[in-house]
């Protein structure tokens, strides 16, 4: 049972975080922190927090745990701010799609005892929708939280953390930052970047409406994270820049690979890898728990 918890950063994630352990009842306060008025005051008025706060330190007094739900760039001001305001009997993670980035902020920021109370933590759930007003209860209902607690993590924190994902209806696995982080560039970093890319290099041709104008489920379904907010992905990218050209190098090798059966006629070249292609997609890839897939990580 948490008594007041504090979120800095009333979002899609921070909100949804919010709903779920209300609905559960595993907490008795919750505060949010943010610099955008209207959304703090939306925040309120939906229910999503009790009260909201424009100091974190009025936002953090006395609460036991406190989620850091803002876009990894903005994670070490916060961490700077939380310096020297962690006690004891407080926990705090975070919601950031890279680790081993946000991990050298923490343990930059903070002093041995405080980072020893910060967990790493990494919901692998959203929409392409932003903001508090997308916020849902249910949002990480059989979905997975990746915690990659460091050797000094406190064992106690990390065992309250899980117990607080778990009530938010998730399931929770351990891993290690960088592994986290190799992962996550294939499954998650990946695809955003490539949707990104090939929706504004539509939107550039001459013929970009008729494009749009006759675009089908295929289209949609391919491009639909692309709504994503860029700001967030624009830091993860940044954050996580090292796996993620790795991975773009070895598309664009064997982008070059189709490019050149294509060029040459090669039909049993392609039939082999899209044959292929799909066989791994229907057995590796399941079905999405609900209609929620995976991209605010």
């Amino acid at each position: 049972m948490i008594n007041k918890l504090a979120i800095v950063g009333i979002g899609l994630i921070g909100g949804s975080l919010a709903r779920a352990l209300r609905r559960a009842g595993y907490v008795k306060e919750i505060v949010g922190y943010g610099r955008n008025l209207n959304n703090l005051k939306l925040a309120v008025d939906l229910g999503v927090v009790d009260h909201a706060e424009v100091n974190l330190s009025a936002a953090i007094d006395e609460a036991d745990m406190i989620v850091v739900a803002v876009p990894v760039g903005a994670m070490t001001e916060v961490f700077s701010q939380l310096s020297g305001r962690i006690t004891r009997e407080t926990v705090v993670t975070d919601v950031g799609s890279v680790k081993t980035s946000v991990v050298a902020m923490a343990r930059e920021a903070l002093d041995p005892a405080e980072f020893a109370r910060f967990v790493p933590g990494h919901p692998i759930a959203g929409t392409e929708q932003s903001g508090v007003v997308s916020s849902r209860e249910d949002l990480f209902q059989n979905h997975q939280i990746i915690l990659s607690p460091e050797p000094e993590t406190d064992a106690g924190a990390v065992e309250v953390v899980r117990s607080m994902w778990e009530a938010a209806g998730a399931s929770v696995r351990s891993i290690s930052a960088p592994q986290h982080d190799a992962i996550l560039a294939a499954s998650s970093h990946l695809p955003h970047v490539l949707a990104y890319a090939l929706v504004d290099m539509l939107v550039r041709r001459d013929d970009h409406r008729e494009i749009f104008d006759l675009a089908a489920g295929g289209f949609r379904d391919f491009t639909r994270i692309a709504s994503s907010d860029p700001t967030m992905w624009r830091d993860i990218c940044v954050a996580n820049r090292e796996p993620l050209l790795k991975l773009l190098q070895n598309f664009c090798d064997d982008l070059g690979e189709v490019m050149a059966a294509i060029e040459a006629g090669n039909g049993e070249w392609l039939m082999n890898t899209f044959d292929r292609a799909r066989h791994a997609r229907e057995t590796y890839v399941k079905p999405a728990p609900s209609d929620s897939p995976d991209s605010v990580e």
